[in-house]
């Protein structure tokens, strides 16, 4: 494997989350921030969106990582479609109480005790919610009950809500108020920049003792960003496979060329979507030359329509020229020979003309 070849002590660019490969970007660091004010506070609710792939559980788990077990009790639910009741027992499951045959009041009643007992025990507890855009608003609202447990006055429950950037636009409408109230901190991951794509790359490698083998270009930074957007996830998809194709290949040095080769195969495969085409990429349109003394029409602004394949234009001097159509013969009127005769004339005159 590459890792071999690249004498490396481990896989750097793993796409699932782990939190020893944390890398804190601008935005990453500004999420990081809130996190902390919100274990601070001991109450409310922190959203943290990014697009798929932008690092929300790497995050998270990071923060974690660093957390005294002694103060802290936290569980973990990764949301599908839950209904409200399910919501409730996934959060029994992520703290490790009895759920299943257990009505709401019950459940609602067990949940409650835990959360006493673990504050009696000096202990704060901390649900994160992953995936949360999939969760209905019935659900939500059952996790924002849970906000009101509280002991001689302090909240015994706070909650991460991680989630893509639709869950922002469930949180603006106006049934959600009353959730909107509790959130004491928000904030949106965004993508890497070029800059930050060399350093996260940089850093990931020197976690697993990379020593400048294989190197990189200016230039092959640059590709790496406008091939995956600056999506931490797409970014390890990508410079995974190009550690591979470097292995097998024997490739010590990587440059744009290089990456736009391992990018096309990986889009080829339907593995990732580049989200940038270089020029040797984009095939020129071509329109067909007008043939010679063509009359040029007028621009005709038409509705859209499937592209539909025609034959190649022709001269009009080489087209075939349909034969007339057979007339049966008409009995004219006295007197009327002669106007018919000179129309027919004037017909043959304007089909020598075309």
């Amino acid at each position: 494997m590459y890792t071999e070849f690249y004498k490396l002590s481990g896989r750097p660019f793993q796409l699932s989350p782990d939190p020893r490969f944390f890398f804190g970007s601008r935005s990453h660091k500004k999420a990081m921030a809130y996190l902390s004010y919100g274990l601070n506070e001991r109450e409310g609710f922190i959203v943290i969106t990014g697009d798929v792939g932008a690092g929300k559980t790497t995050l998270v788990g990071h923060l974690l990582s660093r957390i005294d077990r002694q103060k802290f009790v936290h569980g973990h639910v990764v949301t599908t479609q839950l209904e409200a009741d399910d919501a409730l027992r996934m959060v029994a499951s992520a703290f490790g109480l009895p759920q299943q045959g257990i009505d709401k009041a019950s459940l609602l009643r067990a949940i409650e005790a835990f959360l006493v007992d673990a504050r009696q025990m000096g202990k704060h507890v901390l649900l994160v919610v992953d995936e949360v855009q999939n969760m209905p608003k019935s659900a939500l609202e059952e996790m924002r009950m849970l906000s009101n447990f509280q002991l001689d006055g302090k909240p015994l429950f706070q909650c991460f809500l991680l989630g893509q950037p639709q869950f922002r636009r469930m949180m603006a409408s106006e049934d959600m108020e009353q959730l909107r109230q509790r959130v004491i901190a928000s904030c949106h991951l965004s993508p890497l920049d070029v800059d930050e794509v060399r350093e996260y790359i940089e850093h990931r490698l020197a976690l697993v003792g990379w020593q400048s083998d294989p190197t990189f270009t200016d230039d092959a930074f640059t590709a790496i960003h406008a091939h995956t957007g600056g999506v931490p996830r797409r970014v390890n998809n990508l410079c995974s496979r190009l550690l591979l194709y470097g292995g097998l290949e024997e490739i010590h040095h990587f440059d744009a060329e290089v990456i736009a080769t391992v990018a096309r195969e990986l889009a080829q495969e339907g593995t990732q979507h580049s989200s940038f085409r270089s020029a040797t990429d984009v095939q020129p349109s071509v329109t067909p030359a007008a043939p010679p003394h063509a009359p040029t029409a007028p621009p005709v602004s038409t509705p859209a329509s499937p592209p539909v394949s025609l034959p190649a234009p022709q001269p009009m001097a080489a087209r075939p020229i349909a034969p007339e159509p057979v007339v049966e013969p008409m009995t004219l009127p006295p007197g009327h020979e002669e106007t018919v005769l000179d129309l027919k004339q004037r017909v043959r005159i304007l089909r020598g003309r075309r």
